[in-house]
């Protein structure tokens, strides 16, 4: 391996100390310290690390494959063998990988998957200033896992700039390490921006100057591709000086356009990168000696007034325009070229605020849910979620079937979060997959993923077309034609639809026949509705329209969109008190009866009056804020009482069900062996309400009142319905009760996974040599072991290992705890007892 010293060799002897005591520790290394790629190669060589692998988050995909490429190189190797990385829809990983460099998406999903993240010793969270939505949700996650399955986990947060002292706080007081990095001096140049000027003249005014001034490359920092591709074309036409290379660098570029703005300018040649914010920190670009900071970032605001994101360009934040300007110093003495004044510098704020404060946070109150979480109050925070966002998140969740009435996950949940994109993106490849119009929905998914892939008018169906064209090479049609398509966004679009198709067919065995590609744009409005079904909109007769969601929107300009009586929109600001529509498709009226009957409330049957309880006279069919169809019903039929009652358990769940500890236990060990057999019936929350009328109605047909489901059977219920040879079937391969060595009966839980477990003392157990199967002899049961005072002790899904490895150090501590229960050498040959000790044991 390369031994060039490193600022960051000085404090490896400190970090490596105090991770093998205290478990964790914070790290403060100035760019240039080598913090990135020395640091998991040297704590990879610790004893307590032997056969143990290392995570390291990255915050971008870019940063991620470059750090592996370099560790790797390091070690003589290819990526892939000691080092490699994870990252969205491409991995070099291998079963001899033991660094493996991730994305902070991954590791959620990683811990989803094992949340004991069995065979990792380290994790290290790189660049954890940047604060964003996955760096946060990880470390929560992560120090949940630490504190009940993993206490040996140890864990590295990492930065140039973090305010150290509530990362140490919240990982228990972990110490704080701090290395000086290689910064040469830069100088500070306030080169102001006229209001009037535009950004890309500006910019070709400053790299013009930088160039004049200084020698080396030029760095300049602009808030998003298009400011990018605009400063370009600014900068072509021979305004610059002969050997000066012009080179984009942003997320979504193609790789190999990536590397090619990373690597070293051409002999005698110079370089100008236009970068976003991603070249802040991680990466290097070499030769640099001056950065022109135009002053900007781009984020997405979500409101909780509307419900809705919107993509905004602020002022940087102090953090951020430090940040950059230490660019300029890597390797030599350099320049910053601000584009304002030092009265605008005075006023920057210090810090950029954490993604999760200003985000949407429907994904994470999914991961929340999919992790068994009640809410975020259950884990650990630098920033808790705000309120009225997570509430909002947990609203829509509730809307797209992911979690029911108590904000528990259900099985369509548990699918939309297997998808690993947004659940409203999601929501709408799942329910496009049985009417055979998952491709055109993964393209749609790709291109809403990718806002910036194509541009043109509001109208999806030209732009799904567009699309089309592009991978077909088909005939234009209509408006397509004069969209514009960016080349790289279409490779990225193509890609990553496949791989979601793959992962439909993986949840889904068989498929339908795929809907003829002819038909895809028409069915463009109806996938949309899918994944935003609060935007669906009927027209008013002044031509805006009203959204499901109550909130009125309307074209900026005359679309000739404007037309159709019915639209689903997929992107709408939130500005000012009614919303400008962007993206929409039209929507059919006669899709709301197909698709949405369930969800379309009619108010003669569903709607009772609760003071009177009686049922009003008034039919009116809705949907949300939206009044489909209004008739006086003076005479309504005796029999929609019964009716009523059902709509309420439809629309109600849960709520209104009285479930009791032993039904409950009944429906989880229906919904397990569901998992492995389809010939069970389907018992979730979200299956009975749907199916309410099937299940209930002989049960509520002498009810009157709501009140009166308070006494449904619901256990009986779920015995009729499985029948005599199912039910004895059910004790046999999901019983309710295992039986110990011991001879106690110990109850079997099953989590919202699926995953049976039991919690049993550790003494009841001596003389089990293997851990107990259910489940058609498929499925082990997780058992939690406690001590004699029933705290937990080990969690094993392995009892023969167990006993084997780990017994004899859970052996140690209980013995001193419990000095007089009895603690064998040979836990898997002993008695098991129930008491302290067994009759003639000494």
């Amino acid at each position: 391996m390369n031994q060039i010293r490193m600022p960051i060799d000085e404090v490896i002897p400190e970090i490596k100390q105090h991770l093998e005591h205290s478990g964790a520790a914070v790290l403060i290394a100035e760019p240039g310290a080598g913090k990135t790629t020395r640091t998991p190669l040297e704590l990879l060589q610790t004893p307590w690390m032997h056969g143990m692998g290392v995570i390291l988050l990255e915050p971008r995909r870019m940063a991620a494959r470059s750090a592996a490429v370099y560790m790797a190189a390091q070690l003589g190797e290819a990526v892939g063998e000691t080092v490699g990385y994870r990252i969205r829809s491409e991995s070099k990983a291998s079963s001899r990988t033991r660094i493996t460099v991730v994305t902070e998406g991954i590791l959620t999903r990683m811990l989803q998957h094992d949340p004991a993240l069995t065979g990792i010793g380290l994790i290290i969270f790189d660049e954890f200033h940047e604060r964003s939505i996955h760096a946060d949700l990880g470390l929560a996650l992560t120090l949940q896992s630490r504190e009940l399955l993993r206490d040996d986990l140890r864990l590295l947060v990492m930065s140039a700039t973090l305010d150290a002292e509530p990362v140490a706080a919240l990982l228990g007081g972990a110490p704080v390490v701090e290395s000086r990095g290689v910064m040469y001096p830069v100088e500070t140049v306030y080169a102001g921006r006229p209001s009037q000027e535009p950004l890309d003249a500006a910019v070709a005014r400053t790299v013009r100057r930088a160039l004049a001034e200084r020698e080396g490359g030029v760095l300049v920092f602009l808030p998003g591709a298009n400011e990018i591709r605009r400063a370009q074309a600014a900068l072509a036409g021979g305004i610059l000086p002969p050997g000066v290379e012009v080179a984009p660098l942003y997320g979504a570029l193609p790789q190999q356009e990536q590397q090619r703005a990373l690597a070293e300018a051409a002999a005698g040649c110079r370089k100008v990168v236009l970068a976003t914010s991603i070249a802040e920190t991680s990466l290097t670009v070499p030769g640099i000696t001056a950065v022109i900071d135009c002053g900007l970032r781009r984020t997405a605001l979500f409101s909780p007034r509307t419900g809705m994101s919107r993509l905004v360009t602020v002022p940087a934040a102090r953090d951020s325009a430090d940040q950059r300007r230490g660019r300029a110093g890597r390797t030599a003495p350099g320049v910053c070229y601000r584009l304002w004044s030092e009265a605008e510098d005075r006023a920057l704020s210090p810090a950029t605020p954490p993604e999760i404060l200003e985000a949407d946070l429907t994904p994470l109150a999914l991961e929340l849910a999919a992790w068994g979480a009640s809410g975020p109050d259950e884990l650990a925070w630098l920033d808790p979620p705000p309120q009225a966002p997570y509430g909002q998140a947990i609203q829509l969740l509730g809307q797209l079937g992911a979690l029911d009435q108590a904000g528990r996950l259900m099985a369509h949940g548990r699918r939309l979060a297997g998808l690993g994109l947004h659940p409203r993106l999601a929501q709408m490849l799942l329910r496009a997959w049985p009417l055979g119009l998952a491709r055109p929905a993964c393209l749609l998914a790709g291109l809403l993923e990718e806002p910036g892939a194509l541009k043109g008018g509001a109208d999806l169906r030209d732009h799904l077309g567009a699309l089309m064209e592009a991978r077909s090479e088909r005939k234009p049609k209509g408006g397509a034609s004069s969209l514009l398509v960016d080349e790289g966004a279409m490779r990225r679009i193509d890609l990553a639809s496949k791989q979601w198709e793959r992962a439909l067919a993986d949840q889904f065995s068989g498929g339908p026949a795929p809907a003829p590609e002819a038909d895809w744009e028409r069915y463009c409005g109806l996938l949309v509705s899918f994944a935003y079904p609060d935007r669906m909109a009927k027209r008013r007769s002044d031509g805006r329209y009203l959204l499901r969601s109550g909130r009125g929107a309307a074209f900026h300009r005359g679309d000739p969109l404007a037309a159709e009586s019915y639209l689903a929109i997929a992107d709408v600001d939130d500005g000012g008190i009614e919303s400008r529509i962007w993206l929409a498709a039209p929507f059919e009226e006669s899709w709301l009866s197909e698709f949405y009957q369930d969800e379309i409330t009619e108010n003669r049957t569903a709607e009772w009056d609760e003071q009177a309880g009686v049922v009003r006279a008034r039919k009116t069919l809705t949907l949300g804020a939206l009044v489909l169809k209004e008739i006086p019903d003076p005479n309504p039929d005796p029999g929609l009482i019964q009716q009523a009652l059902i709509r309420v358990i439809t629309e109600q769940g849960s709520q209104v069900l009285p479930w009791n500890p032993k039904a409950r236990q009944l429906q989880s060990r229906i919904l397990f062996l569901r998992e492995l057999n389809s010939k069970w019936p389907d018992v979730s929350d979200e299956a009975l309400a749907k199916q309410a009328e099937e299940w209930f109605l002989p049960y509520v047909t002498e009810m009157k009142k709501k009140r009166d489901l308070q006494s449904l059977p619901m256990l009986t219920i779920l015995e009729t319905r499985l029948g005599w040879e199912l039910c004895r079937e059910l004790d046999r391969e999901a019983p309710s009760h295992l039986t110990v060595p011991s001879g106690s009966k110990i109850q079997l839980q099953y989590d919202s996974q699926g995953n049976p477990f039991a919690a049993v003392r550790l003494q009841e157990v001596f003389g089990m040599l293997n851990t107990p199967r259910i489940g058609y002899g498929t499925v082990p049961v997780a058992l939690h072991l406690l001590s004699p005072a029933s705290r937990p002790v080990q969690v094993t899904s392995d009892l023969a290992s167990f006993w084997q490895h780990t017994y004899f150090e859970v052996k140690k501590d209980l013995k001193g705890r419990y000095p007089k229960h009895y603690w064998p050498d040979d836990p898997s040959t002993a008695q098991a007892t129930r008491k302290v000790r067994p009759d003639g044991a000494r």
